[in-house]
């Protein structure tokens, strides 16, 4: 595990979800796990059969062999996904999809299902999009809740990982995140489609970032993204990438809840 120290200085719009660099104002605390980390099984389990897994327990991609990257998407759904579904159905690539409840969840119920229903990962971004560093226990726990509850009664599953928004978590945030059965997934390749309707610029920052075992960051909301899609799946496949869901990604191991996951 890496040991992480880092402060966030509080921003209050939704476009700054991808701000995990952001002035040092305040000292948060948390420990993250690398997806290579996750996948390792100890030959005791593998002896035992408790940790080893065959390649059809997690898909047809073992990534302790195969180059992969995840792609994530924040804030969704909205009037955006169906075409971004349309592409990843066309390209055969699965994405993870961090869903907000308030005005998306709430207001798409048929896309959630779409999503779940075309092999896609669905997992939470909060209700509300608070930011879980600056609210109270009760808070923190219906913003997962509201959400998770939302999900498991469209798809009849109920989402076992969580994006803390702005990446802004600390070690409380993961001790409440383990009540709920959630792990965090960070990431390390952000695209700053927030900023910017440019979408061959968001296309070149997610191709120049990633690396294998990237989690790209990526928001179905923003006008600018879903036609970057095309081209950086396209670009990231001729480089000899393997799209996979996050939890593919950290395949033979499981995201245990109250853990961060960060590349």
């Amino acid at each position: 595990m890496t040991k992480i120290r880092r402060g966030f200085r509080a921003v209050a719009v939704l476009a700054t979800a991808g701000a995990l660099s952001l002035g040092l104002s305040a000292c948060t605390q948390y420990d993250t796990t690398k997806p290579s980390r996750a996948r390792k099984v100890s030959a005791a389990d593998a002896t035992s059969g408790g940790g080893a897994r065959t390649a059809s327990a997690f898909g047809t991609v073992d990534c302790r062999r195969a180059k992969c990257v995840a792609l994530t998407f924040d804030a969704g759904p909205s009037e955006n996904s169906p075409r971004l579904l349309d592409i990843l159905k066309d390209k055969k690539v699965p994405a993870t999809f961090f869903l907000l409840g308030k005005n998306h969840i709430a207001k798409h119920p048929d896309l959630v299902k779409r999503m779940a229903r075309e092999g896609h990962e669905l997992a939470s971004h909060t209700w509300d999009h608070k930011i879980l560093t600056d609210v109270d226990d009760d808070t923190i726990r219906a913003e997962f809740k509201r959400t998770d509850d939302a999900v498991e009664r469209l798809t009849g599953k109920r989402p076992t990982l969580m994006r803390p928004p702005q990446g802004r978590t600390n070690d409380h945030v993961s001790a409440l995140a383990k009540e709920e059965g959630l792990a965090q997934i960070l990431w390390d390749v952000t695209c700053k489609d927030y900023e910017t309707t440019d979408s061959a610029l968001i296309q070149k920052r997610a191709v120049t970032q990633t690396r294998r075992d990237s989690i790209i960051l990526l928001h179905d909301i923003y006008r600018g993204t879903v036609p970057a899609v095309p081209g950086i799946i396209d670009a990231l496949k001729q480089k000899g990438y393997v799209f996979v869901t996050v939890p593919q990604l950290l395949a033979p191991g499981t995201a245990e809840p109250g853990k961060v996951y960060k590349p």
